[in-house]
C-alpha cells in the first residue's frame, strides 16, 4: 500500500513484461544489478522511504463520516422585572433549574434598562400611580410585556396602556403568553418537577362534612354573595375567611380544610372570559367537587372534564341544584362515579406567583427575537 506497496516484487512477470513491451522492476532488483551502482547515501534514502511507507494512512480507507455541529443555542435574553407586583419582593427564579428553560437572565434592577430584551409590567401598580411607565423612547428591539392577573371588573385606567406594549401575559387562553391559574396534566407527563405540581388524591374515604366556601372579598353587588342567600336557605354552608370563620395558618390552609368536606363554592368575584382562579383549583387538589359561578360551562370545559365540576347555570334554579347535592350525599359511590373517577387520569399544575411566569415570558422572548408588534384596543380585547 502507499510508496510501500509499490516497491514489492508483484506484478508482471519477464515474460508478462515482453507481452506488454514494459519493463518491472523492483528494488531488490535494483540493489542486486552489477552494472547498477548505487552510493550510500542514495541506498540509504530508498530504504527510510520503504519502511516510513508501512506507517503512512490508507488512503483508500473509507473515512467516517463527522456528524455536523449542531445549531447555537439563541441567544441568552436579558428580562427586567419593572416592579414586584402589589409591591411584594419574591427572589427571582432560576429558570433553568426550575423548569428546564435556559437562556434567561432576570433581574430587577433598573439600571439594566437599556440593556434589557424585555421588561415585564405588572398593571396595578400603573393604574394605581405607585409606578411609572419606563422612559420612553424606549431601546432598540426592546419588548414591553402587560401582565395582569386580575379579572376586567377589577382592571382599571387602561387607557393609560393603550398602544404601549407589545406582547401580554395574562390567563387568557388568547394572550400573547398564556399562563392560567391551573391546569391539568396528563399523569404520565406530570413527573417533571416543576414546582406548583400536585397528584390528585383517589381516595374514597367518606367525608364527614357537605359544604365550604372562603370568601375574603365580600359585596352585596357581587353575583356569588345573592347566590349565596339563596342557596342558604336550602343547605347550611361552613363560611371561612373575612366574611367567615378564620382559616387556620399556611399557605396550603384552604386545600387541608377543603380536604374534609365534599363540596366546594367555586365562586369567582366577577364572571368574564377565562377568569377561572385558585378557588377553583384549590378545590380540585383537595378533592371536594367544585360548585362554580364564573364564565360559562363551556368556558371551563376549555380547562378540565364536564363532570369535573358542577355549575349553577346546570340547574333551573338554586333550590333544584341543593336537591341534587343532597341527593349525592346519600350515594357516596354515585358521586365518585359522577364527578371524582375521572381524576385517574390527570395531575394537577398550579403555577407558583411570580416565579413561572417570569420565565415562561422569558422562553416567549428568546423564541420571538426579532419580531416585533403593538398590542393594539387592550382595553377592548380584555373586557371582551
Amino acid at each position: 500500500m502507499g510508496v510501500q506497496a509499490g516497491w514489492r516484487q508483484e506484478g508482471p512477470t519477464s515474460r508478462a513484461s515482453r507481452r506488454t513491451g514494459v519493463r518491472t522492476l523492483s528494488l531488490e532488483a535494483v540493489l542486486k544489478r552489477p552494472r547498477l551502482c548505487v552510493c550510500p547515501t542514495a541506498a540509504g534514502f530508498l530504504l527510510l522511504l520503504a519502511a516510513c511507507a508501512r506507517y503512512l494512512p490508507d488512503q483508500a480507507a473509507p473515512q467516517q463520516q463527522q456528524p455536523p455541529p449542531p445549531p447555537p443555542p439563541p441567544p441568552e435574553v436579558t428580562l427586567l422585572i419593572w416592579t414586584h407586583p402589589f409591591g411584594e419582593y419574591r427572589e427571582l427564579p432560576d429558570c433553568l433549574q426550575l423548569y428546564q428553560i435556559p437562556g434567561c437572565r432576570l433581574t430587577d434592577d433598573p439600571w439594566a434598562y437599556p440593556q434589557a430584551d424585555a421588561v415585564i409590567i405588572h398593571h396595578r401598580e400603573i393604574a394605581k400611580g405607585d409606578a411609572y411607565l419606563p422612559a420612553e423612547p424606549r431601546p432598540d428591539a426592546q419588548k414591553w410585556i402587560w401582565m395582569n392577573y386580575e379579572s376586567p371588573t377589577h382592571t382599571s385606567e387602561l387607557w393609560l396602556v393603550e398602544g404601549v406594549f407589545n406582547l401580554t401575559l395574562t390567563y387568557r387562553t388568547d394572550s400573547d403568553i398564556f399562563l392560567p391559574y391551573g391546569y391539568l396534566v396528563p399523569r404520565a407527563r406530570a413527573a417533571d418537577g416543576a414546582p406548583g405540581g400536585g397528584q390528585l388524591s383517589l381516595s374514597r374515604r367518606p367525608r364527614k362534612r357537605f359544604v365550604a366556601w372562603v370568601i375574603s372579598n365580600w359585596s352585596a353587588t357581587h353575583a356569588r354573595v345573592a347566590f349565596y342567600r339563596q342557596f342558604r336557605e336550602f343547605i347550611r354552608v361552613d363560611v371561612f375567611g373575612r366574611a367567615g370563620q378564620p382559616l387556620q395558618g399556611g399557605g396550603d390552609s384552604v386545600v387541608r380544610l377543603l380536604r374534609r368536606y365534599m363540596f366546594y363554592l367555586a365562586l369567582e368575584n366577577s364572571q368574564h372570559t377565562d377568569y377561572i382562579t385558585e378557588k377553583l383549583w384549590n378545590a380540585v387538589l383537595a378533592g371536594a367537587v367544585p360548585v362554580v359561578l364564573g364564565p360559562s360551562r363551556q368556558n371551563y370545559e376549555r380547562f378540565l372534564p364536564a363532570e369535573a365540576f358542577i355549575h349553577v347555570e346546570d340547574f333551573p334554579t338554586v333550590k333544584e341544584l341543593a336537591r341534587y347535592l343532597l341527593a349525592l350525599r346519600g350515594d357516596p359511590a354515585r358521586l365518585w362515579r359522577r364527578h371524582l373517577d375521572w381524576r385517574r387520569s390527570y395531575s394537577l399544575r398550579q403555577p407558583r406567583f411570580w416565579m413561572e411566569h417570569y420565565c415562561t415570558a422569558c422562553r416567549a422572548v428568546r423564541r420571538s427575537r426579532g419580531r416585533t408588534q403593538t398590542v393594539t384596543d387592550l382595553g377592548r380585547w380584555f373586557h371582551s
